[in-house]
């Protein structure tokens, strides 16, 4: 026959290892948290950073957009003015 402060002890270690393990689990849990919220704040200050990169390289494509079309302006105007010139100079125009 067990003696009952033989048995509180045991039942004291089983609730002692229980609330180990629960510790355990909860600090697993917040480690796993800090790291989620670190991989999202890295997240966000990446997307942030594309958000800024894209806008930049949106615009750099309106000003190329922009220099294409002043110089399809010039050629026609230079092509018109050698059809011009040539036409004047009664040569028969090929352009």
């Amino acid at each position: 026959m067990a003696v009952p402060i033989d048995e509180a002890l045991v039942r004291l270690e089983a609730a002692l290892g229980t609330l180990e393990a629960a510790v355990t689990r909860r600090l697993d849990a917040e480690r796993s948290r800090a790291d989620l919220e670190t991989e999202l704040q890295i997240m966000q200050d990446d997307r942030a950073r594309l958000a800024v990169d894209l806008e930049s390289a949106s615009l750099r494509v309106e000003a190329c957009e922009a220099t294409t079309r002043d110089v399809e302006a010039r050629v026609g105007r230079a092509a018109a003015a050698v059809r011009a010139v040539l036409e004047e100079a009664g040569a028969a125009p090929h352009l």
